[in-house]
C-alpha cells in the first residue's frame, strides 16, 4: 500500500507538470489549479507514508520494467524509510505553501503557466531523489534537479543577470554531479552493487582498499567514495569553495528562492544521512566534513553582516546554516543535521516569502519610510544584567560540572557540541533581550529564563527523540558519534577558540551599546575597513574563479592555434 501511494504521488506531480506545460497557453491565469491540487494531494500522501513507515518499517519497491535481466543499477526502484518519509513531508509542505503563495505573487507574469509547470516538475524530481532505492537512481534525479533549477532560475528571459547566474549555478552544480558520478562508479567497482540495502550490508562485511593511481599508494575505499560523494554534497549545499553560486541567484522570482533555500540546498545533508553507514566507517572523511562545514558557517555568517540587500543577506544566512548542518554531520550527529535541516527549511521558506511580499509592497510605496528616532540608553539595570551573566556563563559551567563530577555521566563530543550550540543560541537571544530598554527589569529577566529553558529543552528533545526516530537500532547513533570523535587536545582547543571569539564579540557589542571605552588596542582599528572590504567582496573567491576560467580558456585557444591544419 505504501509503494502504491508513493507511485500515485509521483505520478500526480509528473502529470500535473506536463499538463500545465502543454495546456498552459489555454489555461492562462488558471494554470495554477492543476499544480496546487496535485500538491495538496501529495502532501496528504506524504503524511500517510510517514505514518505507515513509522509503524510498519521501511519499504523497498521495484518497478516491473524490462531491465530485470540486466545489472541491478539499471532497475528503477524506491526505498522509503523514516528518513525518506520525513524528507517527503518537508518537501511537499514547503512546495505546497510556495504553490499557493505564487498564485497571486506571479499573477501577470508572461511565463505564469511555465513557472508552475517547472515548479511541479522540480518538486517531482526532489521527491523521487529522496526516495531513490539505489545510487544510480539518486544520481539520475540529482542531476535532473540541477537542470530544472537552471530552468527555474532563468525563468525571466529578459533579465540578463538572472540568465548569467543560472548558467553559473549549473556549471558549479555539474562539477559536483561529476564527483558524485565518480563516487558511484567507484562504489560499483568495489562492491558490485548500487542498491542501498545490499550495499550497506557488503560494506559492513568487508572494506577494501583502492590505489590512488596505477601502482601508487592505496587508501581505504570507503574514504575515497565518501570524499567524492561529499564533493557533490558541497556543490548542492553551497560549501566553501563551491558556494559562489548561491548568493547570485536572487534575481530569480522569490518563490524560486524560497524553494531553493528551503529544500534544494538541503540535498547535501540528505545525501550524507542516506549514506551514513558509509560515512560512519571513515573517520578521516568525517573530520574533513566538519572542517569544511565550520569554515563555511564562519565565512557565510560574517559575510552576511556586510550585506544591505535583504534577499542577499538571507542567501548568505542560508550558506552559514548549511555550514552548521554539515558540521553536525561531521560530528556524527546525522539525526541532528536532519532536525536542523527541517527547522531551517520551514524557517527560511517563511523568511523568503515574507521578504518577497515586503519588497513587492515597497515598490508600490509612494513615500520614503519615516526616519527612525534614536533614543538614549536607559539607566543600567542590574537584574537583567545579572540574570544574563548567570544564564550565559555560570549555568553551562554548572551543567558540565554536575554531569561529569556529580552524576558521572560521560558526555560525548557530539553531545558537548550540541550543548554548545544550545548555549550560543540562547545567549544570542539573551543579548537581544538585554538590548530591549523598554521593558521592565523583572520582565526581561523572566524572558531570559524562559528563553534558555525552551531552547535547552528543544535541543534535548531533538537529541533523544529525533535520534531514536531516525536511527532506532541500538548503538547505531552512538557508533557514529564515536567514529567522528576528535583527539581530546584538538577538540578542547577548538572549543576554546570558538568560546574566545564569541565572548569577544559580546564584549565589543555591549561596549558599543554603552558607549564606553574598550580594552581593545586602538592600533587594531585600522584592520576593520580592510576586513570589511574582504568580506564585502566575498573574500575575492569569485574573482579567483574568473581568473582561473580565463586562464583555462586562453590555454585552450593556444592549444587550438598550435594544432596542425590537417587535423579536423
Amino acid at each position: 500500500m505504501t509503494s502504491l501511494v508513493l507511485i500515485i504521488c509521483l505520478a500526480c506531480l509528473l502529470l500535473s507538470g506536463s499538463l500545465t506545460a502543454l495546456f498552459g497557453k489555454w489555461l492562462g491565469g488558471k494554470s495554477h489549479r492543476i499544480g496546487v491540487a496535485s500538491m495538496l494531494l501529495v502532501f496528504l500522501g506524504s503524511i500517510w507514508i510517514l505514518l505507515s513507515v513509522t509503524t510498519a518499517g521501511p519499504v523497498y519497491y521495484q518497478l516491473p520494467v524490462c531491465f530485470e535481466a540486466g545489472p541491478d543499477w539499471l532497475r528503477i526502484d524506491f526505498y522509503v524509510d523514516r528518513l525518506s518519509a520525513i524528507m517527503m513531508v518537508l518537501i511537499s509542505t514547503v512546495s505546497a505553501v510556495i504553490h499557493v503563495f505564487s498564485i497571486s505573487y506571479m499573477q501577470g507574469d508572461p511565463g505564469y503557466s511555465r513557472f508552475f509547470s517547472r515548479l511541479g516538475l522540480i518538486t517531482f524530481a526532489l521527491l523521487a531523489m529522496v526516495t531513490s532505492g539505489s545510487l544510480f537512481m539518486l544520481l539520475f534525479w540529482w542531476q535532473l534537479v540541477s537542470w530544472l533549477l537552471y530552468l527555474l532560475l532563468s525563468h525571466n528571459y529578459e533579465n540578463g543577470a538572472a540568465i548569467r547566474s543560472a548558467f553559473k549555478t549549473l556549471v558549479i552544480l555539474r562539477f559536483g554531479d561529476v564527483a558524485l558520478l565518480c563516487g558511484a562508479i567507484l562504489t560499483y567497482k568495489c562492491y558490485g552493487t548500487l542498491q542501498f540495502p545490499v550495499l550497506f550490508e557488503r560494506v559492513a562485511a568487508h572494506v577494501q582498499t583502492v590505489p590512488l593511481w596505477t601502482g601508487g599508494p592505496e587508501i581505504n575505499s570507503i574514504t575515497a567514495i565518501t570524499l567524492l560523494f561529499f564533493v557533490g554534497a558541497m556543490a548542492k549545499s553551497a560549501q566553501l569553495p563551491l558556494n559562489v553560486w548561491l548568493p547570485d541567484t536572487m534575481d530569480a522570482p522569490t518563490p524560486v528562492s524560497a524553494l531553493m533555500h528551503a529544500g534544494l540546498v538541503n540535498a547535501g545533508g540528505f545525501l550524507i544521512n542516506r549514506l551514513a553507514p558509509l560515512y560512519g566507517l571513515s573517520t578521516d572523511t568525517l573530520h574533513i566534513v566538519f572542517g569544511i562545514g565550520f569554515l563555511t558557517a564562519l565565512v557565510g555568517t560574517t559575510i552576511m553582516l556586510t550585506r544591505t540587500d535583504v534577499k542577499t543577506m538571507l542567501g548568505f544566512s542560508t550558506m552559514g546554516q548549511m555550514g552548521f548542518m554539515i558540521m553536525e554531520c561531521g560530528l556524527g550527529a546525522f539525526s541532528l543535521a536532519i532536525f536542523h535541516l527541517i527547522a531551517h527549511g520551514i524557517f527560511k521558506a517563511t523568511l523568503f516569502l515574507s521578504a518577497g511580499s515586503v519588497i513587492h509592497k515597497a515598490r508600490k510605496e509612494p513615500h520614503f519610510p519615516t526616519p527612525r528616532k534614536e533614543t538614549e540608553p536607559e539607566v543600567f539595570k542590574r537584574l537583567p544584567w545579572t540574570t544574563g551573566v548567570f544564564m550565559t556563563l555560570l549555568l553551562p559551567l554548572v551543567i558540565l560540572v554536575v554531569a561529569n563530577e556529580v552524576v558521572e555521566v560521560h558526555l560525548s563530543q557530539g553531545t558537548i557540541i550540541l550543548l554548545f550550540f544550545a548555549w550560543v543560541t540562547s545567549s544570542q537571544a539573551i543579548l537581544s533581550l538585554y538590548s530591549l530598554r523598554t521593558m521592565e527589569s523583572w520582565k526581561v529577566a523572566t524572558a531570559m529564563v524562559l528563553t534558555v529553558s525552551f531552547i535547552v529543552l528543544t535541543y534535548v528533545w531533538a537529541t533523544e527523540t529525533f535520534t531514536y526516530f531516525l536511527y532506532p537500532t541500538a548503538g547505531e547513533a552512538s557508533g557514529y558519534f564515536s567514529a567522528a570523535a576528535f583527539p581530546v587536545w584538538m577538540f578542547d582547543s577548538l572549543i576554546g577558540v570558538i568560546l574566545l571569539l564569541l565572548l569577544s564579540g559580546w564584549y565589543l557589542n555591549i561596549i558599543d551599546r554603552h558607549k564606553a571605552e574598550s580594552l581593545i588596542p586602538r592600533w587594531t582599528i585600522g584592520f576593520s575597513p580592510v576586513l570589511y572590504m574582504w568580506l564585502w567582496n566575498r573574500l575575492y573567491v569569485d574573482q579567483l574563479y574568473l581568473i582561473f576560467g580565463r586562464s583555462i580558456l586562453n590555454t585552450c585557444r593556444r592549444l587550438d592555434a598550435a594544432l596542425p591544419d590537417w587535423l579536423p
